[in-house]
């Protein structure tokens, strides 16, 4: 079916519908963008989502359960996922989107060009058939004015009355519209046949093309508006395997949650390194009453150690019981003394091995520039040897400290382990507690004389030592005062509450348990963490010193 044969005579049909073709292709051509931008919006959206519940976290804060590092494997997956949608936005906008825009740009010049080579082929036309009826009109008003002549010179040659002059003029007059006429018609004649010419061509040669041109013109556009559907569909296409492989990674990410691989981190973060309270004792407070014979079976036998010590067993149950109470919120300590045994151990072994990373990079870079100043000292050219010392020393005294720091860690360390071996061997009773010697009292019990180890850091409190020695009729002097560094809740029994900056006397020292025994100018009585108090003792008591 060609449109320049069948469709000769429908120019403006034509012509409206290239105009609906293109209208057509720009209504696509917004689809594909408002397309494009939801796939931008969804692709921003998921990347929010993602930022909202992965922020920027440090070290310490990395995930460690199964169940989170899955979780954030699937929130990188779903980020990687909204990359993929960006670049189907991407490509929808490059290659559908501003291609159609070209084309269409491209279409409406091609339209507009045919359209004007129709009219103008359409208003030629026009003109040869207005110069052809023109002489035909007038080739009609000649035949007429002719006619008139030839009347009006038979009626004078029939009248007998009239001149001859007037014949002859008659005569003369009918000649010159005759020949007017004769040459009106050779001019039409010659007007009709150019007319007829030019109409043949313009039906059957110009008009033909024209529309053929504009066939080609909407079969193409047809065919471009194929292409662009197919390159919509390849665009998601394209990104369907790297799409299933974010998937597959969402669903290992699943597969890869360990409950027991979590249960055990569970224990390996909380693990305290205390044992659990024992047994309470029976406390017989009726050994002191005076029974029958009859009746002195049903005491309670005295071959079980004696008479049992009310305050040693108290004490020590209330030991036991701290574990269960409220502790007290020591500030963080260097030597994490503040944390349980066992807690503090996993950190020390941390920081032992990040300060051992450390060494080994400053070690590196050492050798790194003694090569570097042996080069130099070889070849004076390349460099002055003597401007690397003073990196050489930096890195030196950086390698010192970090010995330093790691020999200090180490002990801490050597000192947990030492703590967790023997804990159960040699922790003493409440009464041992309360009659040491002058040296310090070590955590475990242990007695230390070494005045290094008694200054090394505010020790850790621990509140397993109590002694319950409140029960004295006899106040114990004071032999300093101390003020509160912090607030202090005393929420166990035997603790002393006290507010930041509130002044109290100190009626004992800390024997290394981390606990200092005090006064309020109430009376009232107490412990408090050592760590919370800067403490400072009368210059004449043993051992006075101050503790800041």
């Amino acid at each position: 079916m060609s449109w320049g044969i069948d469709l000769w005579d429908q120019f403006e049909n034509l012509d409206k519908h290239t105009q609906w073709g293109i209208d057509f292709l720009d209504r696509y051509a917004k689809f594909v963008k408002e397309r494009l931008e939801i796939e931008q919006t969804y692709a921003k959206q998921l990347r929010n989502l993602v930022k909202k519940y992965c922020p920027k976290r440090s070290k310490d804060d990395e995930p460690r359960f199964t169940s989170c590092i899955s979780f954030y494997s699937i929130l990188n997956e779903l980020n990687d996922y909204a990359g993929q949608r960006e670049v189907v936005a991407e490509e929808m906008g490059h290659k559908v989107y501003g291609e159609l825009m070209k084309y269409s740009q491209d279409l409406k010049c091609e339209r507009k060009h045919h359209l004007q080579e129709g009219r103008k082929a359409q208003q030629y036309l026009d003109h040869c058939w207005k110069q052809m009826d023109s002489s035909k009109k007038k080739f009609e008003r000649e035949c007429k004015e002719a006619e008139k002549c030839q009347l009006l010179f038979e009626r004078l040659d029939n009248d007998i009355n009239a001149t001859k002059s007037e014949v002859e003029k008659a005569k003369a007059q009918l000649y010159l519209r005759t020949h007017m006429a004769d040459e009106s018609k050779n001019e039409y004649a010659a007007q009709l046949q150019t007319f007829n010419r030019e109409q043949w061509k313009h039906f059957n040669s110009a008009i033909p093309q024209i529309f053929k041109n504009l066939q080609d013109m909407d079969e193409q556009r047809t065919v471009k508006l194929g292409e662009t559907y197919r390159s919509f569909a390849e665009v998601e296409r394209r990104v369907v395997p790297i799409v299933s492989k974010c998937l597959e990674g969402m669903v290992s990410a699943g597969k890869a949650v360990d409950e027991r691989k979590d249960s055990t981190i569970v224990v390996e973060s909380f693990k305290s390194g205390f044992e659990p309270p024992g047994d309470f004792p029976f406390e017989d407070f009726s050994q002191n009453i005076q029974r029958t014979g009859s009746d002195g079976t049903i005491g309670t036998p005295k071959n079980e150690g004696g008479k049992p010590d009310p305050k040693h067993s108290m004490s020590k149950a209330k030991n036991k019981l701290w574990l269960f109470g409220k502790k007290p919120k020591a500030p963080t300590l260097e030597d994490l003394s503040h944390l349980p045994p066992e807690q503090r151990r996993k950190k020390l072994q941390q920081r032992i091995e990040e300060l051992n990373k450390e060494l080994q990079k400053e070690i590196d870079q050492r050798d790194a520039l003694n090569k570097m100043k042996d080069v130099y000292e070889k070849n004076p050219q390349m460099g002055d040897p003597s401007s690397l010392q003073p990196k050489i020393s930096e890195t030196m005294c950086t390698m010192e400290r970090l010995r330093s720091e790691i020999h200090k860690n180490e002990s801490w360390l050597s000192e947990v382990e030492g703590k967790q071996s023997s804990r159960s061997d040699r922790r003493p009773s409440a009464d041992v507690n309360h009659h040491a010697p002058h040296g310090r009292e070590s955590p475990e019990g242990s007695y230390t004389e070494d005045p290094s180890q008694e200054h090394r850091g505010p020790p850790q409190p621990d509140p397993h030592e109590f002694d319950d020695e409140f029960d004295d009729d006899d106040p114990l002097p004071a032999i300093g005062h101390c003020k509160a560094l912090y607030a202090f809740d005393g929420a166990n029994e035997g603790t002393l509450v006290m507010k930041e900056d509130e002044v109290l006397y100190v009626i004992e020292e800390d024997k290394g348990d981390g606990w200092t025994r005090a006064r309020k100018q109430t009376g009232e009585e107490g412990y408090v963490p050592s760590s919370y108090v800067d403490i400072t003792l009368e210059k004449n008591s043993k051992g006075a010193v101050t503790y800041i």
